[in-house]
């Protein structure tokens, strides 16, 4: 999952970053709403966690262009006001979801998990090609019923790989989606975690490389 955080609170703002990031979540943050509405014309996002109240373009009118302009991704709307006529009006301005601060981080998460599993691309929260499973509420991933210890960074890459159920997936869209803004684009990043992948998996190996197009998960 790739999210984009729009948090004018410096603090609160790396809170949510560093959390989300422990929880294998690609993460960008921006501090404004026009910034904002700059990076999802650019990057494929599958949530934005939004502040309601921002300065400058208010988080209301970040809402309605974000549905506006089609992007698909999710948005889930943060704002220090509990009361329900805030939520009534947050939600009927697009927002998939809703959010008062102060809120249990566990529950943000939850909240996210649970919006990527209603996007039109998801599937079962526990995934499985061959005899690999990947759970991905609890995060757990298995071979041959054997937990296998794989870092964020790995899980988030293998998450991608079986939800393209075989389909080849290339580097740049694994970095794209894997990683954040500021992943260098020439990296040899996502070789690596696909070369450690492998290794963590065993054998018969499962991962494997189509010349010249990327990576895919293949039984043999």
């Amino acid at each position: 999952m790739r999210v984009l955080v729009v948090e004018d609170e410096q603090y609160m703002a790396r809170v949510l970053e560093l959390g989300l990031r422990r929880e294998a979540i690609a993460v960008d943050v921006v501090h404004d709403g026009t910034t904002a509405l700059e990076r999802v014309t650019v990057y494929d996002y599958d949530a934005v966690v939004l502040d309601r109240d921002l300065p400058g373009v208010h988080g209301d009118e970040v809402c309605r262009r974000i549905v506006e302009m089609g992007a698909g991704c999710r948005v889930l709307m943060l704002t220090a006001a509990g009361r329900l006529g805030d939520k009534v009006e947050g939600l009927g301005l697009g927002a998939d979801d809703y959010l008062a601060k102060p809120f249990d981080f566990p529950e943000l998460v939850a909240r996210l998990r649970a919006l990527y599993r209603r996007s039109p691309m998801a599937h079962s929260p526990v995934l499985t090609f061959a005899d690999l499973t990947f759970d991905t509420h609890r995060r757990r991933v298995a071979r041959g019923g054997a937990e296998i210890r794989l870092t964020p960074k790995e899980r988030s890459v293998l998450e991608l790989l079986m939800r393209a159920d075989g389909g080849v997936l290339s580097a740049e869209y694994l970095l794209d989606k894997a990683w954040d803004a500021h992943a260098d684009p020439l990296t040899n990043a996502v070789r690596l975690v696909v070369h450690t992948l492998r290794k963590k998996l065993g054998e018969p190996q499962l991962v494997h490389t189509a010349i010249s197009a990327g990576y895919y998960l293949g039984a043999k």
